[in-house]
C-alpha cells in the first residue's frame, strides 16, 4: 500500500548540470596542483617497481662487497639490480671487483691486471669485511671469494637483472666483448644494463644492440653542472645519467630528465637522502642497502595514500 502513496523524486535537470561542472573543476583543480609540484605528482602515480633499486656491489653495506654473498643478499631484499664492476685478470678473466688493485678488500696485494684468476681466486675476500663491520659480522663470510663474471651468471641467472660496469676499457681492450658473449651466452640480453664512466665504452656497446640500457656514469668534485650540449651528446647513445649524489641538487635532476634521460644518482645510503632523491624524482638508486631504500619508497607511498 505505502508503495502507492510514493512518487519517483524528480531532480532537476540543472543539479545534474551543476554537479558535473563541479567535479569536472575538482579534478582539474587537482591536476594542476599535482604538475605544480612534481614530487607530489610522482607520488601519486609512481609505483615502487617504477623506482629502480640497484644494490651497490650487492648489498654491500651487509656483506663483502662484490662477493656472491653480498649479490645473494641484494636478490633476498629484492633489489630491481646487482651492481658488478667488472675487471680483467692476467689471464684475460672477467672478475666482480670495484678496486683495480686487491689491496682493500682481500687478503693479498697486487693490480688485478697483473694477476691471474688462480692467483685471485686463492684470496679471502670476507675478512677483512668481519673485521671492519662487526655489527654484521658472519663466520660464513671468512674466506670467501671474489666471483668471476660467468660465476654469478651461473649462480642467479634469469633470477636477477645486472647492473654492469666495464671499469677502465681503455686498459683491457676486448673487455666488452667478453662481457657480451658472457650476455648472451647465458641469454640474459632482457636482464641487463651496463654503465660506465667511458664513452667510447658505451658507444660500442649501443652499436651492438639499440634497446640495452645504457648508463653514463659521471663523478664531480664541485657542485655539479651539466650543459645541455653534452645531455644532448649523452642522449645519442645512453638511457641515463648515474653522478655521485652529493655533488647533484633537484635542479640537475630535472635537466637530465627534461633532456629524456634517466636519473640514478650513487651511491645513497642515509634514509634521509634518499627521501630526498625520491622527491627530487629519481628513476633509481644505487645504495649498499637495498632493504632500506625499500622502506623509503613505501613510506613515501603510504604517505601519497594518505
Amino acid at each position: 500500500m505505502l508503495r502507492r502513496w510514493l512518487k519517483p523524486m524528480e531532480i532537476p535537470r540543472l543539479y545534474f548540470y551543476v554537479m558535473h561542472v563541479f567535479l569536472l573543476l575538482s579534478i582539474a583543480g587537482f591536476i594542476i596542483w599535482l604538475t605544480g609540484n612534481d614530487s607530489s605528482l610522482r607520488r601519486a602515480f609512481s609505483s615502487e617497481s617504477k623506482i629502480a633499486t640497484v644494490a651497490h656491489r650487492g648489498a654491500s653495506g651487509y656483506a663483502p662487497e662484490s662477493t656472491l654473498a653480498a649479490y645473494r643478499l641484494g636478490i633476498r631484499m629484492k633489489a630491481d639490480y646487482i651492481e658488478i664492476d667488472l675487471q680483467e685478470t692476467k689471464d684475460g678473466e672477467l672478475i666482480a671487483l670495484h678496486d683495480e688493485t686487491v689491496n682493500r678488500t682481500t687478503n693479498g696485494s697486487g693490480r688485478v691486471k697483473n694477476m691471474t684468476l688462480a692467483e685471485i681466486k686463492a684470496l679471502d675476500a670476507g675478512s677483512w669485511f668481519n673485521e671492519k663491520h662487526e655489527i654484521y659480522a658472519r663466520e660464513e663470510y671468512v674466506n670467501e671469494k671474489i666471483p668471476t663474471l660467468r660465476e654469478i651468471f651461473e649462480a642467479f641467472g634469469k633470477g636477477t637483472n645486472y647492473m654492469l660496469e666495464t671499469k677502465s676499457p681503455d686498459e683491457n681492450p676486448g673487455m666488452e666483448e667478453k662481457m657480451w658473449a658472457l650476455v648472451e651466452e647465458f641469454d640474459l640480453i632482457d636482464h641487463v644494463a651496463v654503465q660506465s664512466f667511458s664513452q667510447e665504452s658505451l658507444i660500442k656497446i649501443r652499436e651492438w644492440n639499440k634497446d640495452i640500457p645504457l648508463f653514463q656514469l659521471l663523478w664531480y668534485n664541485r657542485p655539479a653542472y651539466i650543459s645541455d650540449a653534452f645531455l644532448a651528446e649523452i642522449g645519442s647513445y645512453a638511457n641515463g645519467v648515474g653522478a655521485n649524489f652529493l655533488r647533484i641538487d633537484e635542479s640537475y635532476v630535472h635537466k637530465v630528465k627534461n633532456a629524456g634521460l634517466l636519473m640514478y644518482p650513487y651511491t645513497v645510503n642515509y634514509q634521509v637522502n634518499m627521501d630526498k632523491a625520491l622527491r627530487w624524482g629519481v628513476d633509481g638508486v644505487h645504495t649498499d642497502y637495498p632493504d632500506r631504500f625499500k622502506e623509503v619508497i613505501e613510506e613515501e607511498l603510504e604517505d601519497a595514500g594518505g
